[in-house]
């Protein structure tokens, strides 16, 4: 058998390898095209199936949710109703007296307290029945309220309520049976139900309070008679049964498929890891080649379940028969592009050859200068464009080769200036111990002061920094600089705590102090001088900050030609000349570089914004984004969470 295959594969070899290069060209179109396609389909409609099973799994869960929100607001009326009931003292008197009353007291509960509760069943219509059960002998059945417990004796829930010290239970039936016997010929009708068990008093002796509710008002989607053929729910108890509406034909219709339900119910229930824990959980199983969906939300107060059993099988028969349409529909105009394929390959096929070998010859590294192919069309627009495409690969490799060259020679320079850093860093704590020996505190702190600047500057490690890592560079620097000035320059600061955490770029606050410190005040000036910093959120995602200082400020004409260095930031042919303040340069070239750095890394909507009254003020109004740097140190490193 093995040798027939080999001879079978080998002729077809042969057949294949005498077809002409436009047959096998067209051949392996096919192939190329063919296969990818089929996987391609099949990847687009899989994603249509689990797009399809994840919007049915939403639209069933939030169904389900629905159906809970229903339940647990039934749960709280049923409970409102016991608690009600068991409330009324006179109520608990009369079940706990310890001699038979006379008729005319027996007329006052039965018209009093019996009646009341009676009430509370009128006013909740949804309330089946509403029923106190004591095993008092000397107490009166009053029907339909207060009966005797060997009415219930036979009920499973009897036992553990009476002796297991269980203060209060649910449970679910099938039937709502006649308590009162009245016909025992009757078999009660299958109405199912749901009962809230409560001990009247601290003790089992006290009786009993029994709130009955029937299943299609508890629980309206499951029990309401409403027929769909997709999908049905199902309420399972803390005993592992089930309770559905058996008027639906969803369950009973599907051999097999309520087993299976079990079966995965009880898996998703292995698979809760948290036994109270209250999420929704789903499974996807096949029965006899259907797929369904079960989504099970648990009910704590109840310590029951409520299922969604979904059927998927309809909609995703559909989308197997488009899948199967849309392959046809590639297959057969696959088929109509290889036939006109093989006749356009016998013209181009020869210019074609020859740009393939140009090509294999660059691909092996051998340096080609391009291909001489006369004529128009494609094969001669592709072969001017695989021309230039060689020059620009030439170009690149040159440059690659000097970028490597530059990047060698900033890696050196780098290397270079960390060590002068460090040791710049070394000598000046050296000169600041020999200060502090030498008792010479305002040298110590200065030198403390320029340090601190010396490694804000030098630890570039990334554009962000903290408000807080600014603000205490701009300390460093105004101390240093009171240094020059008898009268010394205040710094204010009102920046609330939150705002500390903020994300500026480094060196975009400093350059604007340094400015105001140097055109602020004239040489000699004997006037109080102050700096003055506000940051403010006007909007959500807005910060902004106002430097302000108390200096000579700057002329009109000079404050419009500063303004307009700002607005150009992006022109390369700058307006020169003295726009500074007081004579000077006034720093436009520091703050034309901070406004630039705020519009690249933030935007254009941000910048700076220059405000001044000659003899009066000036100030310096900065905006960018409300970001909050997270994680790091005391560091000015970028952190990585920015969004």
């Amino acid at each position: 058998m093995r040798k027939r295959w080999v001879q079978l594969i080998s002729s077809f070899m042969y057949w294949v390898g005498r077809r002409s290069m436009q047959s096998r060209l067209v051949a392996a179109y096919i192939l190329i095209l063919l296969i990818p396609s089929i996987i391609v389909s099949n990847y687009f409609f899989q994603q249509i199936r689990d797009t399809y099973i994840s919007d049915a799994l939403n639209q069933n869960t939030f169904l389900l949710e629905t159906e809970k929100m229903n339940m647990q607001s039934q749960i709280e009326s049923i409970e409102m109703a016991a608690q009600l009931a068991i409330s009324d003292q006179a109520i608990k008197d009369y079940l706990g007296i310890e001699e038979e009353l006379s008729s005319a007291a027996l007329m006052e509960v039965a018209w009093g307290p019996s009646k009341d509760i009676q009430r509370i069943q009128t006013n909740n219509p949804n309330i089946a029945h509403l029923r106190l059960f004591t095993g008092n002998e000397h107490v009166m059945e009053m029907w339909p309220i207060i009966f005797k417990e060997s009415r219930i004796a036979a009920e499973p829930w009897f036992a553990p309520m009476k002796s297991q010290g269980v203060s209060e239970l649910w449970v679910f039936n099938h039937r709502d049976p006649d308590i009162l016997q009245r016909y025992a010929t009757d078999v009660p009708e299958e109405q199912p139900k749901v009962s809230l068990i409560r001990r009247v008093g601290s003790s089992a002796e006290d009786g009993l309070i029994q709130v009955d509710m029937l299943l299609k008002y508890f629980a309206p989607k499951t029990f309401g008679g409403i027929h769909d053929t997709g999908s049905q729910m199902v309420i399972v108890d803390r005993d592992g049964q089930f309770f559905m509406d058996r008027r639906q034909s969803f369950m009973t219709s599907r051999e097999g498929l309520r087993d299976e339900v079990e079966t995965q119910f009880k898996k998703l229930l292995k698979e809760e890891t948290d036994p109270e824990s209250d999420r929704i959980v789903h499974s996807r199983f096949s029965v006899d080649g259907a797929s369904y969906l079960l989504i099970a939300a648990p009910v704590e107060r109840l310590q029951a379940h409520v299922l969604n059993v979904v059927s998927l099988e309809g909609a995703l028969n559909n989308v197997s028969k488009a899948q199967w349409q849309i392959i046809a529909a590639n297959v057969i105009l696959i088929i109509l592009l290889s036939v006109i394929t093989y006749y356009l390959n016998s013209i181009i096929l020869k210019n074609l050859r020859r740009l393939t070998d140009t090509m294999k010859k660059v691909r092996k590294g051998e340096v080609s200068s391009g291909i001489d192919i006369r004529g128009g069309g494609e094969v001669g627009e592709l072969a001017h464009h695989f021309n230039k495409l060689i020059r620009t690969i030439n170009e690149l490799i040159a440059q690659g080769i000097r970028k490597q060259a530059v990047t060698k020679e900033a890696e050196l320079r780098t290397l270079h200036s960390q060590i002068d850093s460090h040791f710049l860093y070394n000598t000046l704590e050296n000169i600041k111990m020999l200060a502090e020996i030498e008792g010479q505190r305002t040298i110590s702190d200065a030198l403390t002061s320029l340090g601190g600047m010396m490694r804000y500057n030098f630890k570039w490690s990334g554009e962000y920094v903290k408000l807080r890592d600014e603000i205490r560079h701009i300390r460093n620097y105004i101390d240093v600089m009171n240094i020059r000035y008898d009268e010394p320059i205040e710094f204010e600061l009102n920046i609330p705590s939150e705002f500390m955490e903020l994300e500026v770029l480094k060196m975009s606050l400093q350059p604007i102090v340094e400015n105001a410190v140097k055109h602020g005040w004239p040489d000699g000036s004997a006037e109080a001088k102050r700096i003055q910093i506000d940051v403010v959120a006007w909007e959500e995602d807005r910060i902004t900050i106002y430097v302000k200082d108390n200096g000579v400020g700057i002329e009109a004409y000079r404050l419009g030609r500063l303004r307009e260095i700002l607005r150009t930031v992006h022109d390369e042919d700058l307006p020169s000349g003295d726009y500074g303040r007081g004579g000077h340069q006034a720093g436009g070239i520091g703050l034309r570089n901070v406004h630039q750095r705020i519009k690249l890394f933030y935007g254009n909507e941000y910048g700076l914004d220059v405000n001044s009254e000659a003899g009066g003020f000036t100030q310096v109004t900065m905006t960018f984004p409300k970001v909050l740097l997270t994680g790091g140190g005391g560091g000015h490193e970028k952190s990585v969470d920015r969004g």
